[in-house]
């Protein structure tokens, strides 16, 4: 039978591998991961900031309400997705509603958000497209479809003076292709082409 004492030394050895990985791989390899990233792709790394006039305004990865204090969307603006995420697009809450197709709560939102929709941007119920009325499964997708960011060109162009056709344009040039060329389907950025449409405005 060994003492105690015989197996001190074998404590200490593993003590010593322990603080050497937590060293290396807990402090030395996140930190190079990181500056590696930070150089390779600084906008990503940090956070894909969109900034006007050096401001930050948001993120290109994690949608935005356009809204007034009392929930209501803005109509000088483009419009995401609903949202599920907390009060709208909370990064703290990410969800989807996980109701199914057939969850009486959740056609009835449907309906509710088809009619908002329609009146809002004066259109026809059944021309409004799916992205529309549901909402992600994160919660926090910052893409709608084109052909909801082309439903509400009309009512944009005419809340801040422009042409229709400019502003079809402006959506047009933001169409985000698929990945790689045949994944998912093409998309526009709500926050990226919000803060063109200022631009284009100013």
């Amino acid at each position: 039978m060994s003492s105690p004492r015989s197996g001190i030394p074998h404590y200490w050895v593993a003590l010593r591998a322990m603080l050497v990985l937590t060293a290396v791989l807990g402090v030395g390899y996140p930190l190079a991961i990181t500056g590696i990233g930070a150089l390779a792709l600084p906008a990503q790394a940090n956070g894909s900031t969109e900034t006007v006039d050096g401001d930050p305004v948001g993120s290109a990865l994690i949608g935005q309400s356009f809204s007034d204090a009392d929930g209501n969307p803005l109509p000088e603006w483009f419009q995401p997705r609903p949202s599920a995420a907390g009060d709208g697009y909370d990064g703290g809450a990410s969800s989807g509603s996980n109701y199914g197709p057939e969850n009486a709560d959740l056609i009835a939102a449907i309906e509710e958000r088809k009619t908002q929709i329609a009146e809002f941007n004066s259109v026809d119920p059944d021309d409004i497209p799916a992205d529309a009325l549901t909402a992600s499964a994160s919660g926090l997708d910052p893409h709608i479809s084109p052909e909801y960011a082309l439903l509400q060109v009309e009512r944009i162009a005419a809340e801040r003076n422009l042409a229709v056709d400019d502003v079809r344009s402006l959506v047009d040039n933001h169409i985000q292709a698929r990945d790689i060329g045949y994944l998912g389907e093409p998309t526009v950025n709500v926050l990226q082409l919000n803060i063109a449409l200022e631009a284009l405005t100013a």
